[in-house]
């Protein structure tokens, strides 16, 4: 491991104060989109800071250069762990998952997760996703959208029918609505210094729980009806109630089954479609862009795309991975240091909680040229090559990096070229107004004119 190769641990400094005033500190941390480049302009890309009092609130260590990211997400043992105010909240809110799972108990389900979302199983989550995109944007043409509600139209849809086995397009409230109470609710607790107790029936949390029992009650109406039936088509279910752990042969019961349903319903509905929209709105802006993407999609045989297609569109790719670089739905991480650490340069002592600054790196002035300009050629084979891989990690990095993110490219690239392959959008905002909760989503309707591509 690395910090075990690292020369008189003990004699690294600890990294510099950050001197914003505490007011300061702290807004910053609940902007955390934003917030997190003034933390790192006012105390550099390493830099320590309290929220309050140790008792009530762990010490912060904000990391934002590739280095000292690597160190943090590298390890592959429980130095640092998802241990965090942060997934203590999201574990009550939503369950117990893989994205949330302390490192012990993330171990085994990570085993048996791990051949359920490889390349090859992914593909058959992916048939209904061009499907979906080709019927919605039928209802585009010659009209004033909002491309963040018809995202989130066409994720769900295609989420429902290719994955889940089940029509949620009449539904959709029954998964955004909790979701967004339940994640707001969480990360409003975990950067709240002072925290009343969990067991105090306060409204906000009588609301987050009950919105907690919607979520699974509609992964349960999921999973038996698929239980009721093994022919349904719901690939992603099946393959749940299949996954074996291959060291002790443990299957996951219908609660696990469920807490994961729940993420993946997030993950793929939600930070797909804020992916997408900011995508299309960027090449609404980009006419040149869009018409490259256009012709490259135009090389394809007249018919819907599939996951095979995927070869053959690498600069729908490359649009893909330059939204996620301006606009990553998880603009930050959080883990927590469980013994001294090797952090950039720097040692940070166990009982740290460790904020990474992943939409910080994504735009840092010295490792972008241009780094606000939207420019998929940034993402090209060839400058890919040089680039360090710790600069651009929209899907975590190490070991507990995102397990569906070959999912969520399919998804977003399959959707972004069968949309532009049949509309042509101007975008009528000039910005990308966004919001938080858990993750960055759209912070209100992003207008755009569509008309048919001829």
């Amino acid at each position: 491991m690395r910090q075990e190769t690292q020369p008189d641990l003990a004699s690294l400094p600890l990294p510099p104060k950050n001197p914003l005033p505490h007011k300061r500190r702290l807004q910053a941390v609940r902007t955390f989109h934003t917030g997190i480049d003034e933390l790192r302009e006012a105390g550099g890309p390493v830099t320590r800071f309290s929220l309050g009092p140790r008792w009530l609130m762990p010490p912060v260590v904000l990391v934002t250069s590739p280095d000292a990211i690597r160190d943090v997400l590298s390890p592959r043992d429980d130095s640092v762990d998802k241990t965090t105010p942060v997934f203590v909240e999201l574990r009550r809110a939503l369950g117990s998952n893989l994205a949330d799972l302390p490192h012990k108990l993330w171990q085994p389900r990570r085993r048996t997760l791990q051949p359920v979302f490889t390349k090859q199983r992914v593909h058959e989550f992916g048939g209904h996703m061009a499907l979906a995109a080709e019927s919605v944007a039928e209802t585009w043409i010659d009209n004033e959208v909002d491309l963040d509600a018809e995202s989130r139209k066409l994720t769900i849809r295609a989420l429902g029918q290719s994955v889940l086995g089940v029509d949620l397009r009449d539904r959709a409230h029954e998964v955004s609505e909790p979701l967004t109470a339940a994640l707001q609710y969480a990360m409003s607790r975990a950067l709240r210094p002072v925290r009343a107790p969990w067991w105090l029936p306060t409204p906000a949390r009588r609301r987050a729980r009950s919105e907690s029992a919607r979520l699974h009650r509609l992964t349960e109406e999921i999973l038996h009806a698929c239980r009721a039936d093994p022919e349904r088509e719901a690939p992603l279910v099946h393959a749940l109630i299949a996954a074996t752990d291959p060291v002790d042969g443990r299957r996951l019961t219908d609660a696990e089954i469920c807490d994961e349903l729940i993420i993946f319903l997030f993950a793929g509905h939600e930070t797909t479609a804020t992916t997408l929209a900011y995508a299309l709105w960027q090449l609404g802006r980009n006419p040149e862009c869009q018409d490259r993407l256009a012709a490259e999609v135009g090389e394809l045989p007249a018919r819907q795309l599939t996951p095979d297609d995927l070869p053959q569109l690498p600069y729908t790719v490359q649009v893909v991975r330059e939204a996620l670089r301006l606009c990553p739905p998880a603009p930050t991480g959080t883990r927590m240091a469980c013994r001294d650490l090797h952090v950039g340069g720097y040692r940070v002592k166990a009982g740290t909680m460790l904020l990474i600054g992943r939409m910080a790196v994504h735009r840092d002035p010295t490792l972008w040229d241009n780094p606000l300009a939207f420019d998929p050629d940034r993402f090209s084979a060839a400058n890919s090559a040089t680039r360090d891989r710790w600069q651009y990690l929209p899907f975590g990095g190490g070991p507990r990096s995102c397990i569906g993110d070959h999912f969520a490219m399919m998804e977003a690239t399959l959707g972004l070229a069968t949309l532009v392959r049949q509309a042509e959008i101007r975008s009528l905002e000039d910005d990308f107004p966004v919001a938080l909760h858990f993750s960055m989503i759209a912070g209100g309707p992003i207008r755009a004119h569509v008309r048919r591509r001829s």
